[in-house]
């Protein structure tokens, strides 16, 4: 039972969220900061989750294959390469590094 009270608080939390989002005024959501701010903030949010995701293993810093990964992905970003090369390179060397 639980678990189903767990779920409708967050339904209902997420609902009001949006219905909160739906309440701004026009004016305030045109302002220059507040556009950067949505356009820069889940770029943010997804870099932190992937960070966290990748090096660390519950409370401590873990350097593993998925680091050299990332670390490809990053130097295929840097030569500009589309998105999909960027995906298989990283996925490339997180398999060599860990075959080795």
């Amino acid at each position: 039972m639980t678990i189903w009270i767990a779920i409708g608080v967050t339904a209902a939390g997420c609902y009001l969220v949006k219905l909160l989002g739906l309440s701004v005024p026009a004016g305030a959501l045109e302002r220059p900061l507040v556009r950067r701010l949505a356009a820069l903030l889940p770029v943010a949010l997804l870099a932190a989750l992937t960070a966290q995701q990748t090096f660390s293993d519950g409370q401590h810093l873990l350097l593993d294959a998925r680091a050299a990964g990332v670390g490809a992905a990053a130097l295929a970003l840097v030569l500009r390469a589309p998105f999909l090369v960027v995906v298989a390179v990283a996925v490339v060397v997180t398999a060599g590094v860990r075959a080795l």
